[in-house]
């Protein structure tokens, strides 16, 4: 359906997931892992918002690099020297109330065993709150790739595929209006969808237009 859609977008595969689509909002970001393992530091931190893709682009990642997914929080608990034999590593949500002094730890074991360590956050570590100065110094220190909120296009494509998952069909042009009015961002595109599914589900319609201008409406939006 997106392919249908004739919107130039290069689809990834990830592990076992859907295409991750390519676009301005997120090249720079994949254009590191595109470099991988060939990085200036030990780590890199991929900040960008809630539903921004930073899950699916990790996926990507480890499907490249064979490198072992873990949530931040889950450091504490693990065995670092034996983590860091992984062939890479991808730390998720590290802004979330991640243990400092593991992560330190682990960004010193990485940088002395030569392994490259992917770290998502919301935000670049500039705005993180970190009490540790050594591991503030050393994150401010990674390179950071940042994805912005998606264009018109892209947007678009993610709320076909969306409607697709769903089993639903929607036209170019109810794509095209639903992306113009709603929130530019991920999150926003799946609570649209789906408000769409069971506003058509429990009145018997079909995706049309007017059915999405209720649900822009019903989103705080102006139809």
């Amino acid at each position: 359906m997106i392919r249908q859609l004739a919107l130039e977008l290069a689809p990834r595969t990830a592990l076992g997931r859907e295409d991750f689509l390519v676009a301005p909002a997120n090249a720079k970001a994949v254009a590191w892992i595109d470099r991988w393992p060939d990085w200036p530091a030990s780590a890199l931190v991929v900040a960008g918002p809630e539903g921004s893709g930073k899950s699916h682009l990790v996926q990507v990642y480890a499907a490249r690099t064979g490198a072992r997914v873990l949530p931040a929080q889950s450091l504490a608990a693990l065995d670092l020297p034996e983590l860091v034999r992984s062939p890479a590593l991808a730390i998720e949500d590290a802004d979330r109330m991640a243990p400092e002094r593991p992560l330190l730890h682990l960004l010193n074991l990485a940088a002395e065993t030569g392994i490259r360590v992917l770290i998502t956050a919301r935000a670049a570590p500039a705005r993180w709150s970190v009490g540790l100065p050594d591991l503030r110094s050393r994150l401010l220190a990674l390179p950071v790739a940042t994805i912005d909120p998606p264009d018109d296009a892209l947007l678009a494509a993610v709320l076909a595929k969306l409607f697709a998952d769903r089993q639903l069909r929607v036209g170019a042009e109810a794509l095209a209006y639903l992306a113009g009015r709603i929130e530019r961002s991920f999150q926003a595109a799946a609570e649209a969808v789906a408000r769409a599914d069971a506003r058509a589900l429990s009145s018997k319609r079909n995706l049309s237009i007017a059915l999405l201008r209720e649900v822009i409406a019903e989103m705080g939006g102006e139809p």
